[in-house]
């Protein structure tokens, strides 16, 4: 399947919900925000939510610092 992740093609095989994205992307869920063709996804819907082939995902880390 190919989708547009920030901005870049990316094709992925082991994905087909946000959460198998992050972790097939190594990525701690707790630390991003998602966007999924331009609707933010509540954390508790990851495991419920389905990505498909030209879906636009947008993952932002949570950076601190002062």
């Amino acid at each position: 399947m190919k989708i547009l992740l920030n901005g870049e093609d990316y094709d992925t095989k082991a994905a087909s919900t946000v959460s198998e994205l992050l972790a097939a992307l190594d990525i701690n869920p707790l630390r991003v925000a998602v966007e999924l063709n331009l609707v933010i996804v509540k954390k508790v819907h990851y495991d419920s939510t389905p990505i498909y082939d030209g879906d636009t995902v947008e993952v932002v880390n949570f950076v601190g610092g002062g």
